[in-house]
């Protein structure tokens, strides 16, 4: 049987300063009709260099060489009107943002209805009908009311699901999935899975799909490819990959996974924040005069307590009040209910009373590159909340920020350089850093490992709980990742739509859920 794609001895480096830097070194592999082969590996091992490859899509200064065949048609060094040809029509992608893939100023039906003119000249109530047909495809409900939506009226899984309706817009030959459930929750990434599975089925499509999460593998593939430094390192059925790995590489993939537990929180330990009955709801304000005809009831009545060196997990979908009920903890936004921080009722603070508090409670978001300036240095990032709070830690700053870097496993000597020349652990270990150089007693982590590789989730998971060990901090840890929650929490919380619909000691969550609600969750993701 002939390679519906056909890549062989692929090589892609990249021009800068008159040098040329290799991305992918020597890659074959190929991908038949109603077959799904996965290109696996961690960020930076040249797995989207290599599917963008396969129709140039790369930068001017990227150099390709080898052979990319598409249906028997070499894709290589031709014509970018043949290239036009195929790119989005014979061969479609779905990338990992659709946020960032989506233009924010056109409706749904504009986008979508674009590639059916361009490919097909698709336009009017035909392409309007088609339209309908692939949202419908894909699952989106009620289509009709959706056509004049724009993205950011939309959930993460629905515009997900947008972003495959717009690649199975002109029927593709092979769909490129470059990590598109990455950002999502559970449930709906394992919705995303089932869909693109029947689809490929249902279109006889060729699917190669990337990512670096190997539990996706195992439900989704055919075949794998492992990447490491540009090179394929190990191929075979997925069943053998998994059942008996090869390489050392895949091996450390494959046990890459959080485990163990925190230790135990000690007897009479200090309670560091409690909150009462909280309730957030954000008031729907319509007409000229802002009248309030309803409120989106982001928490309801949430009656939480973390202790000196325990750990709370709080777990649900996207919109549940998980990030809303940590803010309204730390005072960023407005709430009703009772919160006491380390027994100090401090609700009627006034502004410049819980100035004094905020260097004890600091939060780590989900993207280190979106929360770090990109014009500072490490140590300058650091350093910023002790001028920001005036504290005088008695010796010099750099001295301090090298202590704390080293404290997180960074090195020292790298606190001149910028973001953009880190990792994305390290960038998270520098988040982590800029957090406890104030010493803070609360800490809130809002899905600190989401957007990492599996091994560098691990490492710092293991940082964690390293810190917690160390200094007796209390954590607030927001995730939709049940086997990090598992891994690190002590008291789990689970939400939906602003409601607390069950709390417990992570043992007993796990062992035995009493909600259909969580056991849903534990299901998609165990």
């Amino acid at each position: 049987m002939t390679a519906l794609l056909q890549v062989n001895d692929l090589r892609v480096s990249f021009r800068q300063d008159g040098k040329l830097t290799p991305a992918v070194r020597g890659v074959s592999f190929n991908v038949n009709r109603g077959e799904t082969v996965a290109l696996v590996g961690e960020s930076g091992s040249g797995k989207s260099v290599t599917a963008l490859s396969t129709v140039s899509l790369l930068g001017d200064n990227a150099v390709i060489e080898g052979s990319v065949t598409y249906d028997g048609r070499e894709m290589i060094g031709v014509s970018q009107k043949d290239l036009m040809q195929v790119r989005g029509n014979d061969i479609s992608f779905i990338f990992q943002e659709p946020m960032t893939s989506l233009n924010p100023l056109h409706t749904l039906e504009k986008q979508l209805g674009e590639s059916l003119a361009l490919h097909q000249g698709l336009t009017g109530d035909p392409a309007r009908e088609r339209i309908l047909e692939l949202m419908t495809k894909v699952g989106i409900r009620d289509p009709e009311t959706r056509l004049n939506a724009y993205p950011h009226q939309l959930s993460g899984g629905q515009r997900q699901r947008v972003m495959i309706a717009m690649a199975l817009a002109n029927k593709p030959d092979v769909l490129i999935a470059d990590e598109p459930t990455t950002a999502l929750d559970v449930t709906i990434q394992a919705q995303i899975l089932d869909l693109l599975a029947d689809l490929k089925k249902s279109e006889n499509m060729a699917l190669l799909f990337i990512t670096h999460d190997l539990g996706i593998v195992r439900k989704i593939a055919d075949r794998v490819c492992v990447m490491k430094g540009g090179e394929i390192v190990e191929t075979g059925p997925t069943e053998e990959i998994f059942s008996n790995p090869k390489h050392t590489y895949t091996r450390t993939l494959l046990e890459a996974e959080p485990t163990g537990e925190p230790d135990p929180v000690t007897p009479g330990a200090e309670e560091i924040a409690r909150t009462d009955h909280l309730k957030v709801w954000f008031p729907i304000q319509k007409g000229f005069l802002r009248k309030t005809v309803g409120y989106v009831k982001a928490v309801n009545d949430a009656t939480i307590s973390v202790r000196a060196g325990e750990t709370l997990g709080i777990v649900g979908e996207s919109g549940s009040g998980k990030t809303t009920l940590a803010l309204a903890i730390m005072r960023l936004i407005a709430s009703e209910g009772g919160i006491t921080f380390r027994g100090d009722n401090v609700r009627q603070w006034s502004t410049r009373e819980l100035r004094r508090l905020r260097k004890d409670m600091q939060i780590v978001f989900q993207d280190p590159f979106g929360s770090l300036s990109p014009r500072m240095t490490c140590a300058q990032i650091i350093a910023e909340g002790l001028g920001v709070h005036s504290v005088d830690p008695g010796r010099d700053t750099r001295d301090l920020v090298a202590e704390v870097m080293a404290e997180t496993g960074l090195d020292p000597t790298a606190m001149d350089r910028y973001p953009h020349e880190f990792s994305g652990g390290q960038r998270q270990r520098i988040a982590i850093a800029r957090a406890m150089v104030l010493r803070p007693k609360l800490l809130v982590l809002d899905e600190p490992t989401s957007a990492l590789d599996m091994t560098v989730q691990v490492q710092i998971v293991d940082l964690l709980r390293d810190l917690q060990r160390k200094h007796g901090l209390a954590y607030l840890f927001i995730s939709h990742d049940l086997k990090v929650v598992r891994a690190m929490s002590h008291q789990v919380m689970v939400m939906k739509q602003g409601d607390v619909v069950e709390t417990g000691t992570a043992q007993q969550l796990f062992d035995a859920p009493q909600t259909e609600y969580t056991r849903a969750l534990i299901a998609a993701a165990l």
